[in-house]
């Protein structure tokens, strides 16, 4: 029997790790953990946390893009747990998600499945442009399928629910942090970055605003689930005016098929 298994379930964890150093998205506040007690000379262990929660495997409420929009609280706690599948949708340097790749996904994307999508770019992650400044990701037209076929719940193993050229790494809303950006991509392509990606965060704005919660940097064990269908689960903390949170994303498969977990919402 797996490690990882009981009671004839095998679970996996999806998640990246949170701790000091780990990789932060370009232009975040640095992310301080401090030990202030310490067994030995308190008989203790007690750790201080600052940082914002927008790092590592964690989940975006509307809020976070669109003004007055839904907090984590406003989604509901079904949306959280549910049958589903991890699709193996490979793309390289700026490749963007599209329609067809999910409409020819593998296991089938169901209505009411929760979604978890493996670009393999989770083997780049770390302190560096690979992941953060050149991944491949979604955009406006991938969101809007992802909406109109009823998904409640999508994770992504990129820096975020956009594709990187439609963030503030490009010139859009406070940005561009990454300016040199659109030189290199005019070389690649001969257009401007505005000229493919004119909109900003279109796909955070339409999966959110439609109430599916949003997981990005899905990773961890990510490669042994893809292709299959699960059980997922992964739960915010109960924050109403949150408007992110780190989250353990957990799938579990059932290898003798026992057990019917999490339908449609």
């Amino acid at each position: 029997m797996p490690v990882n298994a009981h009671n004839g379930l095998v679970y996996y964890d999806l998640s990246n790790g949170i701790y000091h150093g780990a990789p932060q998205w370009p232009s975040s506040p640095n992310l301080n953990i401090r030990t202030l007690k310490y067994h030995a000379k308190d008989g203790m262990l007690v750790q201080q946390y600052e940082g914002i929660m927008h790092r590592s495997t964690h989940m975006d409420a509307q809020i976070h893009v669109t003004e007055n929009g839904r907090t984590l609280t406003d989604y509901e706690p079904w949306r959280y747990f549910g049958t589903g599948v991890a699709v193996s949708i490979p793309k390289g340097k700026w490749g963007v998600i599209t329609p067809d790749d999910l409409e020819k996904a593998t296991p089938t994307i169901r209505r009411g499945d929760i979604l978890m999508i493996n670009t393999g770019s989770h083997h780049n992650l770390g302190d560096n442009d690979n992941y953060y400044a050149y991944s491949p990701g979604l955009y406006k037209e991938a969101a809007e399928w992802i909406v109109e076929r009823g998904v409640k719940m999508v994770g992504v193993d990129v820096q975020a629910l956009d594709h990187p050229l439609g963030t503030k790494i490009a010139d859009h809303g406070p940005g561009p942090s990454h300016a040199y950006l659109n030189d290199e991509y005019r070389a690649l392509t001969g257009r401007d970055i505005l000229d493919d990606f004119p909109y900003w965060e279109p796909a955070h704005k339409i999966m959110l605003g439609a109430g599916i919660p949003g997981i990005e940097n899905v990773g961890g064990e990510l490669d042994a689930v893809t292709g299959k269908r699960c059980t997922f689960m992964a739960f915010p903390w109960r924050w109403p005016q949150g408007e992110g949170c780190v989250v353990r994303v957990i799938a579990v498969i059932d290898p003798e098929q026992k057990y019917r977990m999490g339908g449609e919402g």
